[in-house]
């Protein structure tokens, strides 16, 4: 009968061979080179995530809106009162900074829970922001998430009903007041995320000069962007509209998508940028309005 050889020290059998140095460089180099190739694809499947969830709390937004409206003889909510203090049928007080004594960036009691819109929202605090939105402020020492990025397009209800003492000309431009005045309610949007160091007060203004329908100042070189859209999925912004379909724009130009200054407000509203021949306000202004004829 054969026997089995006995493991032991000397004869060799029971050895086990170490990793040379050399082996070990080259496993840490093969996992650094497929954590290079892998990482695109998960930051591209991230922002794809957080884009449809994105789209849901605009699709929940345009709801709520709408629902407002049917409920108020066809009412519109404003984009916009005259202060940033709470004005009945105005969509969103407040303004957003990154002022951690300033309890309207995280604490909804202050405006989200008085908006009108509110009881059509299912209590879901969560819809009013982006995602891919991780600003934050300061209280007492301890961070807060800012709790809004989205805003509503200013020629929906305009200033309280008006033009805003002449930010836009109402005899010009159609400042819509009732739901039934949209012909075209899949060309027209309701809100859209703004960038967090731009984000102030609850409405977002395009402006209309140089639009080509305008005959009479149809001038692409006169485009100027007065807010700043988002680019929170990749250089891209969401919009929902007023048939309540949404959808995540990618902008072309890179003026519409400056580098962000993260914790700091860089886009006061107080003046526009401008931006001749830029496509991407040429596809805002289609959106937003249209000309009185």
């Amino acid at each position: 009968m054969k026997m089995r050889p006995i493991r032991n020290q000397h004869n060799g059998l029971g050895r086990h061979r170490a990793f040379t140095l050399i082996e070990l460089l080259v496993v840490i180099a093969i996992i650094a080179i497929l954590a290079a190739l892998l990482l695109p694809a998960l930051t591209r499947a991230k922002l794809k995530a957080q884009g449809v969830q994105c789209l849901s709390c605009h699709r929940q937004l345009a709801l709520a809106w709408r629902m407002y409206s049917d409920d108020n003889r066809d009412q519109l909510l404003y984009a916009s009162g005259d202060t940033l203090g709470y004005e009945p049928g105005v969509w969103m007080s407040g303004g957003m900074d990154f002022n951690g004594n300033n309890a309207s960036n995280w604490d909804p009691s202050v405006d989200i829970y008085k908006s009108p819109m509110w009881p059509y929202c299912g209590k879901a605090v969560g819809i009013f922001k982006c995602p891919a939105d991780h600003s934050y402020v300061t209280v007492n020492g301890v961070q807060k998430p800012r709790i809004r990025t989205m805003v509503m397009n200013l020629y929906l209800g305009g200033f309280n009903g008006t033009g805003g003492n002449g930010v836009f000309d109402t005899k010009t431009w159609r400042l819509f007041k009732k739901n039934s005045e949209m012909n075209q309610p899949d060309k027209i949007f309701v809100f859209l995320d703004e960038r967090e160091d731009a984000i102030n007060w609850g409405n977002f203004y395009t402006n209309m000069k140089g639009y080509p329908l305008l005959s009479a100042a149809g001038n692409p070189a006169s485009y100027s962007l007065a807010d700043m859209p988002g680019i929170y999925h990749g250089n891209a912004c969401g919009f929902s509209f007023a048939d309540n379909h949404a959808e995540i724009r990618k902008w072309k130009d890179p003026r519409t998508f400056p580098p962000m200054k993260y914790q700091s407000l860089i886009f006061d509203g107080s003046a526009e940028t401008p931006s001749p021949r830029n496509a991407d306000v040429a596809w805002l202004q289609d959106r937003a309005t249209r000309p009185l004829k």
